[in-house]
């Protein structure tokens, strides 16, 4: 008897790469890529027309990040499954992706079969990290008390990441959807969670900490 196909989503803004990421996955005689985007609102679209089983996401994209992307999908729909695959190994990042629902993380550098193996288990509802990133957590989780960020709720991890890359506060509420005054709130309220006193300083602490999604 046959396995059931698991459909896929593909979201990265390169089409090589997607091209390259489709033939590795489709390799699987049980993969199919349904869809692809290249940013996180056209993610978000295709999510809704498609419903894809299993959504491979990178986090670095032009515009909102594949973090927002998250949040949106899940937001829409809890049970949906996401598995980010990206060059960035901070754990951090990681860490808030899982937060806000990704059931699994893959660094780029993994070997291909790291990827498939992800898909299937992020497909079983189990939960999908590589090597490299299941170390990275532990050592995050073992420093816990020295990071700051750990503080951060999702929402105010992401307008930290956002202030980080140098953005306003009337860009980051464009891109998040909220009200400029909500973004100042945020940016007021994340300084005194990080007891810090000037964007310079936040912009070294995520520096320092390898805040670079």
């Amino acid at each position: 008897m046959s396995q059931a196909v698991i459909r896929i989503m593909l979201v990265d803004d390169h089409a090589i790469v997607r091209g390259g990421f489709r033939r590795l996955l489709e390799q699987q005689a049980d993969f199919r890529v349904v869809a692809e985007a290249a940013d996180a609102e056209r993610a978000y679209a295709l999510y809704v027309e498609h419903a894809p089983d299993v959504v491979v996401m990178d986090l670095s994209m032009p515009g909102v990040s594949g973090l927002d992307a998250i949040r949106r999908i899940i937001g829409r729909q809890p049970a949906a499954r996401i598995l980010v695959f990206s060059m960035h190994e901070d754990a951090a990042v990681a860490e808030r992706a899982i937060q806000l629902g990704a059931r699994g993380y893959v660094t780029k550098s993994n070997a291909p079969e790291i990827l498939a193996t992800a898909v299937a288990e992020v497909a079983a509802g189990r939960l999908a990290l590589s090597p490299d990133i299941a170390k990275a957590i532990a050592i995050l989780k073992l420093n816990g008390e020295d990071n700051p960020l750990q503080s951060l709720t999702a929402r105010e991890f992401e307008i930290f990441r956002l202030l980080a890359t140098g953005r306003s506060t009337l860009e980051i509420a464009k891109l998040l959807n909220l009200s400029g005054k909500t973004v100042a709130n945020y940016h007021t309220l994340i300084k005194q969670k990080l007891k810090i006193n000037s964007d310079v300083e936040l912009v070294l602490l995520a520096q320092r900490q390898n805040v670079t999604v």
